[in-house]
């Protein structure tokens, strides 16, 4: 019997995506992965950047800032801190927090956690865009 490998994406506010999938592609912590049908088990933290899903002639992108992720038995389980698909990136929100940002990154007074806040929120921002711009390529 042809088994398949199983996809759910889990945020703290709601199951985000649930079905059979070809494959899916994490951003980890030490670099990109990709996970195929029988894959070993494996857990793994991830971190900000893009979740690529191929199913069929498909791609779905996800815009995400970290989380873990597990592969067992054919499923696999995205439990991730943030995360939002391409049509639902605000590009005008995203725009607005990255001159925030890069704004509060220019200020001589800004304190080290602000500073470290204000560097994680264009990351944020800079990646929501790039996936927006590029769309479910």
């Amino acid at each position: 019997m042809d088994q398949t490998l199983y996809l759910e994406i889990v945020s703290p506010v709601k199951m985000v995506y649930n079905a059979e999938i070809d494959s899916v592609t994490i951003p980890g912590t030490n670099g990109s992965f990709q996970v195929l049908k029988n894959h070993a088990p494996l857990i793994s933290t991830f971190t900000l950047g893009k979740i690529r899903i191929r199913k069929g002639q498909d791609t779905i992108v996800y815009s995400t800032s970290g989380g873990v992720f597990e592969v067992k038995n054919n499923k696999a389980v995205v439990l991730a801190e943030s995360i939002e698909s391409v049509e639902e990136i605000d590009l005008e929100r995203a725009k607005l927090a990255k001159i925030r940002a890069e704004q509060i990154l220019e200020l001589s007074e800004t304190s080290e956690v602000e500073l470290k806040e204000a560097k994680e929120a264009l990351q944020r921002a800079i990646n929501r865009l790039k996936i927006a711009e590029k769309g479910n390529k």
